[in-house]
């Protein structure tokens, strides 16, 4: 919460409630009792329940009396976030084009909090045990795409973040050492580029690069995933890493003339 914004008065902390109910939704939670709403979020089973059937009258959550679910509502407030953005619309076509070049899936993600946002991809093989989609998150730490999106991010903002940030291990080789992070992070800023292998799932390979804005500043990441098995580092870096820049280039020119 910002405190100039709280200072204010301007600050609707019954929105922020109402923010806090629906995001509790998840692959692990599709469905919620009351109880497990207000357990999850930390507020009261009486708040849990108005927010929640205010939900259930604006269509974004229905119930069968005990148990409530989001409905398919609910992804319009992304989609706007997504269609005021248009980073996947002008991005598509290079990134199509890139991944008919390197016969390899091609992903856009942005940075939320402690996480990365897929906003667009062009899929081929499957490369992780679990389906990425538009909105997938993902842990920022563990991923090519969040080490370029951090390395990207004003000092204050990464110490913030490198402050607040929980590194879990999701393989044995995931760093969850703060200082070797924001050691990997400074070399990110360095070469522009970053390759993380097997830290977030075991057999995987990516390679991302920063997409920027008008103003010069990292908006998004580029990145593309393979099998360590199928493309080993040299490849990766020799042939991919050139026509990676080249689509971020052609989509940060865009993205500036917007």
């Amino acid at each position: 919460m910002s405190n100039s914004a709280a200072e204010s008065g301007e600050f609707i902390q019954s929105l922020e409630r109402g923010l806090a109910v629906l995001s509790v939704f998840s692959a692990k939670h599709p469905t919620l009792t009351l109880s497990e709403a207000a357990v999850l979020t930390g507020l009261s089973r009486a708040t849990s329940r108005r927010i929640l059937h205010t939900f259930v009258a604006l269509g974004y959550v229905r119930t069968d009396g005990k148990n409530f679910e989001p409905t398919p509502k609910v992804l319009d407030l992304g989609y706007a976030y997504l269609s005021s953005l248009q980073l996947g619309d002008i991005a598509q076509a290079s990134m199509e084009a890139l991944s008919e070049k390197v016969h390899e899936s091609v992903s856009l993600g942005v940075l939320d909090g402690h996480e990365i946002v897929y906003v667009a991809r062009v899929p081929t093989t499957r490369i992780m045990s679990i389906s990425l989609a538009l909105g997938s998150r993902l842990p920022a730490h563990c991923t090519s795409l969040g080490r370029v999106l951090l390395a990207g991010l004003p000092a204050d903002e990464l110490a913030r973040y490198l402050s607040t940030a929980s590194l879990t291990a999701r393989t044995t080789r995931t760093i969850t050492s703060v200082d070797d992070l924001a050691n990997v992070i400074g070399e990110v800023t360095t070469a522009g580029f970053c390759i993380v292998d097997e830290e977030l799932e075991d057999g995987v390979r990516s390679l991302s690069v920063p997409i920027r804005g008008r103003s010069g500043r990292v908006v998004a990441a580029l990145n593309i995933g393979t099998q360590v098995g199928r493309v080993p580092r040299k490849k990766l870096r020799g042939e991919f890493l050139p026509e990676l820049l080249k689509a971020a280039a052609d989509i940060s020119s865009r993205l500036a003339k917007r």
